[in-house]
């Protein structure tokens, strides 16, 4: 769950940075632009709790099983990538995505 507290300092910190705003369509277009590259996202977890992922597309994942997927992530918003920093692969919710820093360009997401 979101404290008021972490909602504030949120609010506090875009509007000190300047941020340019975007759609999830503009940000989905501009994550398969990165080809490969390194970027940065906020978004709100299921467990209602604010997460930074630091990830890149390009990485393609093989299944243990051999089995393939049991649904197709783009039909639920969803955009699979590799998550530098726990070296695993996650799945990106373009519903609940707040920011997006890409190349040291930041975008808040509407």
């Amino acid at each position: 769950m979101i404290t008021d507290k972490e909602l504030i300092k949120i609010i506090i910190k875009e509007r000190k940075e300047k941020m340019n705003t975007i759609t999830t369509d503009k940000a989905k277009e501009l994550i398969r632009e990165t080809n490969g590259q390194i970027f940065s996202s906020t978004f709100i977890k299921k467990d209602n709790t604010i997460r930074t992922l630091t990830a890149r597309l390009g990485k393609r994942y093989k299944s243990k099983t051999g089995k393939a997927a049991p649904y197709k992530p783009q039909n639920y918003n969803l955009l699979p990538v590799y998550d530098m920093q726990i070296k695993a692969f996650r799945m990106l919710n373009f519903n609940t995505l707040l920011t997006l820093t890409i190349n040291k360009n930041k975008y808040k997401i509407i």
